[in-house]
């Protein structure tokens, strides 16, 4: 177990450089929740608002890891499958509301209702939920639906008909947990319910909800009133109704206007994130699947878990924030295990994950959180339980992020009077890559000019109001350094616009600025492009031109609100060497060259004492050791360039490596004519091979279908313990492949067969990870046919956990 939060080696820089303990997959034990923290809950910690809460509210969900009827999603396994071929319609024995089980004579009594809830059915087609494999009824707040009530006989003009509809353990109307919905008259918060057909025993209605709703699974009943008296449905799990947010509404706050956002930011079940470094983009196909049978529930569960007042969920901006802090599992046994120790023996490398499904339902499944994540697993199990709830959200990754540790809103280093990295002072870190969320919504709780998208960050960093949480936070107000906005915008405008400040000891003891680098943080920031696979660059969004006034004037208006608001006062330099690293294209298994690139932009000679220091480092920054360096004198013709390489080889670097294959240069100088001082970071990545993935033979749903994969090992040492995952929405449920150990530079094939449950354009995605090597992807899209019958045939496997076997095979070659 962890000493803490800070003493995982690979994620915070002032941790010392040897293996730490690893993470234990389990949760600690859960204290009661009322004796936590002097009784306040998670919900009054993360929101001010609610800390002035009356003990007589319990309008709460189930404490951590129980599964109480009445909940969001009430942990329970729905009792049957997304099938076409079968309709549930309730039928029952009601009662009369005196309860004593009485049916009078002329008693108008619901003898079944038809929510028309099949994926097929008007309903789900018009509140684009068709593609989620569930038959209950799934809606969209703010739009009418349509419902047929089975009466006992024809209805009367004189007769009363009331919709209800019940979320949480203590229903109530003041707080939209209980609605009333008489049907022909207007009803509280935009519901009502009107008569479209009565014919015979048969009555059709047209049901408006609420653009305001809470979001989450509510029971449904039907009470009615005759002059024989009164008649209440009871409660059935045929009937229960989810109840999401609506882009498509425009009187809800989470619209977006655009058709083409809302198929890209709600419906698409898979994306890319991106990674590795600003001039070594890499990037992998992630499966966001929030339609897979049993996500929602999972989704709706992570809200329960925390008890997040029913009340509360109808608002973006809250439920937002909550995700952000139930996505990790700090402070509360969240979704996922946070690990950058490089050791993940007792779970699984987060690189590995090829998608959100298996993460979400092994949570929902056991309570427990899941081991490992990181930065961009988190970011993608947050698309997908945002865009399932009906968020529009998409994954962010910039490039060059900075983790200020001290609110000064700079990332400061530090060196001795001999330009020596002081270490023990050196807690700032700029990660190689970030990735995060962006959520689009209207901010009523801020002023005029910050709606729009939202920045939502579940990977535990900092933490806000004593909790790991992070968001939703304006972009607008990023870009202009207004940092006093909540939630969180002074850490979030560190990690885009803040300046690398080089801080050097004097003979005093004191430090003074000797280089600021303006243009080292946030350098690209980049998301999945609408409608394709390219990349889209969103940097414009996140700020001003870099060295633009705009720009200048946002990073000093954002220090001023910081812990050295007067940093830039002492600054003093001169700047007429420039410093270039130039690196080939570095593959994972073989050697390569550094190369720095010194120019004298003066018109006189300069005389510049080079040190190069290489070291491996995570991607978040923190550095091991030096392995290699090298120091060299270089004299400068006035307006010349020379160039210093450093080779190195496999043998070299390979005993190293830590997750990701990236490695740190480090070059320091000094210009011994003017004293100008020479500070540059380079980080640069070993790319490695992708995964070949063939169909082999047409897809059709309900038909068996196969792919080959095949890969090269790129190490001329053995893989052990190989592992392939294989995943895709409407394809392939989580599936885990062990196939034991592969050869130094070995070639092998597999063949694996599925069954696809949804037609249209699919994603197939595979993975490989092993103690030597990791971060290998590949994708396939698969076009599906329909089946002959034109319906879907979803997967039996409901929320149990990932299948694994033991495969041979099925050929092996030379390099």
């Amino acid at each position: 177990m962890m000493d803490g939060p800070r003493s995982d080696m690979g994620r915070w820089s002032g941790s010392p450089w040897q293996p730490s303990a690893t993470p234990s997959p389990e949760p600690e034990p859960e204290p009661d929740r009322r004796s936590r923290r002097g009784g306040r809950s998670f919900w009054a910690r993360c929101c001010a608002c609610c800390s002035c809460r009356s003990g007589a509210d319990d309008d709460w969900g189930p404490e951590s890891g129980s599964r109480g009827r009445g909940s969001g999603s009430g942990g329970r396994r729905p009792d049957h499958r997304g099938s076409d071929s079968r309709r549930p319609i309730s039928r029952g024995s009601g009662v009369n509301a005196a309860g004593d089980g009485t049916i009078r004579e002329g008693m108008l009594v619901v003898t079944g209702v038809d929510l028309l809830s099949l994926r097929s059915d008007q309903n789900r087609r018009e509140h684009h939920t068709d593609e989620f494999e569930y038959d209950e009824l799934i809606l969209r707040r703010g739009q009418p639906f349509h419902m047929v009530l089975y009466l006992s006989r024809p209805y009367e003009s004189s007769d009363r008909v009331t919709l209800e509809l019940h979320i949480g353990n203590n229903p109530e109307v003041g707080k939209g947990t209980h609605v009333i919905i008489p049907v022909g008259k207007a009803g509280s918060g935009g519901w009502r319910a009107q008569v479209t057909k009565s014919s015979g025993q048969n009555l059709n209605l047209r049901v408006h909800t609420s653009p305001n709703a809470i979001i989450g699974k509510f029971q449904f009943t039907v009470r009615t009133h005759s002059e024989a008296g009164e008649f209440l449905l009871p409660l059935d799990p045929h009937n229960e109704i989810y109840i999401l947010f609506n882009p498509w509404c425009s009187e809800d706050i989470v619209y977006v206007d655009r058709e083409d956002w809302r198929q890209e930011y709600v419906l698409n079940e898979s994306g890319r994130i991106y990674y590795g470094t600003e001039a070594q983009i890499g990037e992998r196909t992630w499966n966001y699947g929030q339609f897979d049978h049993g996500v929602l529930d999972a989704c709706l569960y992570i809200l329960d878990r925390r008890g997040m007042p029913y009340g509360g969920r109808g608002d973006p901006v809250s439920v937002s924030r909550v995700v952000s802090a139930m996505v990790n599992s700090l402070d509360d046994n969240g979704v996922l295990i946070g690990n950058w120790s490089g050791d993940y023996s007792r779970g699984t490398n987060p690189s590995a994950w090829v998608g959100s499904v298996e993460i979400l339902l092994s949570y929902l499944r056991t309570g427990s959180s899941v081991p490992y994540g990181q930065c961009w697993v988190f970011a993608g199990v947050t698309t997908t339980v945002l865009r399932c709830l009906g968020l529009a959200t998409r994954t962010i990754t910039n490039f060059n992020s900075a983790h200020d540790t001290d609110t000064s809103l700079t990332m400061d280093i530090y060196f001795d009077e001999n330009m020596k990295p002081l270490e023990h002072l050196n807690h700032d870190s700029v990660w190689n890559f970030h990735v995060w969320n962006d959520c689009w919504m209207k901010r009523p709780d801020l002023p005029p000019g910050f709606d729009g998208w939202q920045v939502v960050d579940a990977t535990p960093q900092e933490t806000s109001s004593g909790i790991f949480c992070c968001g939703p936070c304006s972009v607008e107000s990023i870009k202009n350094g207004l940092v006093y906005m909540k939630y969180d915008t002074p850490f979030i405008f560190a990690e885009v616009n803040s300046d690398k400040v080089y801080w050097q000891r004097q003979d005093d003891g004191s430090f003074k600025i000797v280089y600021v680098e303006e243009k080292a943080i946030g350098t690209l920031i980049i998301t999945k492009a609408i409608g394709s696979n390219m990349r889209q660059e969103v940097t414009h969004i996140y700020k001003h031109p870099e060295g633009s006034e705009a720009e200048r004037k946002a990073v000093e208006t954002a220090t001023t609100h910081g812990s050295k608001p007067n940093v830039y006062a002492t600054r003093d330099s001169t700047e007429d060497v420039a410093v270039q690293v130039e690196t080939q294209d570095a593959v994972m298994g073989q050697d390569l060259t550094l190369c720095v690139v010194l120019t004298n932009r003066g018109s006189s000679r300069r005389t510049v004492k080079l040190h190069l220091y290489l070291s491996v480092t995570f991607y978040t920054g923190v550095a091991g050791p030096v392995f290699k360096e090298n120091k060299k004198e270089v004299v400068l013709a006035p307006g010349a360039s020379d160039r210093v390489t450093m080779p190195v080889a496999y043998k070299e670097y390979q005993p190293h490596l830590v997750d990701q294959g990236a490695m740190l240069l480090n070059v320091s100088g000094h210009v011994k004519e003017n004293g100008q001082v020479l500070a540059k970071q380079h980080t640069f990545r070993l790319r490695t091979p992708d995964l070949s993935l063939t169909l082999l033979g047409a897809a059709m749903v309900g038909q068996e279908c196969e792919v080959q994969i095949v890969f090269k090992n790129p190490l001329p040492v053995t893989l052990t313990n190989v592992v392939f995952r294989l995943e895709g929405s409407g394809l392939q449920r989580p599936k885990i492949l062990n196939v034991g150990d592969i050869g130094g530079n070995e070639t092998v094939t597999l063949r694996q067969t599925f069954v696809p449950v949804r037609p249209g354009p699919r994603q197939l995605i595979a993975s490989l990870d092993s103690p030597q090597l990791s971060q290998v992807h590949g994708v396939i899209q698969v076009d599906v046919a329909p089946a002959s019958g034109g319906a879907g045939v979803f997967s039996d496997a409901g929320v149990d956990g990932p299948s694994g076997e033991t495969i041979p095979m099925a050929s092996r070659g030379g390099a």
